[in-house]
């Protein structure tokens, strides 16, 4: 069998996430059928992670196997033939046999963008979240810089997530203030709890809110404890970015 590694790109509007659902639509199911037209073969297609419902991707990394003689180029041309628009694979690659997209990852990327601006957008508001009330960029940075190094990151974690331990190491955080209204939250770490940046992001908003200071923001971290956190952001404002495996 041959392993083929998938760079996608997607946007999540109009799927339930990444991961097959028994009665949903997802990003998964939609390329694995793509998959199975081209290969006549029953296709399994292994996410490096999964996203949920409503969020994008500019880099999510995926691999399957298959007996099939197809080339790399061939599945490129022939997937982003299949695919709807929304879907779009941007490398298509063959690997060694023990390439995991999941298991091989060494960091991902993230981006959080909010519009943050007293009117709202019509076009283009799927992709950010929108907060009419001016926030304050420097306490949140002030208050991002308490979750760089390695952390136990429990107070962020979703609850009912199945984990063998909370702590992750943010290689690389910070908010910033673009000049066309946007704030964007980028984090870089060696892995990510479930809804652990949407949940960062709505803390980080309190911050910015002046509900919550950036020393608090600290003892909400050290705290361990889910209910002291803000509310979880909501979905359309996170995108994957990259994920790397070196």
């Amino acid at each position: 069998m041959k392993n083929f590694k998938l760079t996608i790109e997607y946007d999540g509007t109009a799927y339930h996430g990444w991961q097959i659902q028994a009665r949903d639509i997802t990003i998964q199911e939609t390329i694995e059928t793509a998959l199975s037209t081209m290969t006549r073969e029953k296709i399994r297609l292994s996410g490096s992670g999964r996203t949920d419902a409503g969020v994008h991707a500019l880099g999510q990394v995926a691999n399957f196997k298959t007996d099939s003689r197809i080339p790399a180029d061939a599945f490129f041309a022939g997937l982003n033939s299949l695919l709807p628009d929304d879907i779009v694979i941007t490398a298509c690659e063959a690997v060694e046999d023990d390439f995991h997209s999941r298991f091989s990852a060494k960091i991902k990327t993230y981006q959080y963008r909010i519009f943050n601006h007293r009117v709202p957008i019509a076009v283009g508001r799927q992709y950010a979240w929108h907060i009419g009330k001016k926030l304050d960029v420097t306490a949140m940075q002030q208050a991002v810089a308490h979750i760089i190094g390695t952390h136990d990151f429990k107070s962020f974690e979703g609850t009912g997530s199945p984990r063998a331990h909370t702590i992750r190491t943010v290689i690389t955080a910070e908010v910033a203030e673009k000049n066309n209204g946007y704030l964007i939250f980028e984090i870089t770490a060696n892995g990510f709890l479930r809804y652990m940046v949407r949940n960062l992001m709505g803390t980080l908003v309190n911050v910015g809110l002046a509900k919550t200071s950036p020393e608090e923001f600290k003892h909400i971290l050290e705290a361990k404890n889910r209910d002291l956190a803000g509310a979880t952001a909501p979905p359309q404002g996170l995108f994957l970015v990259q994920v790397s495996y070196e």
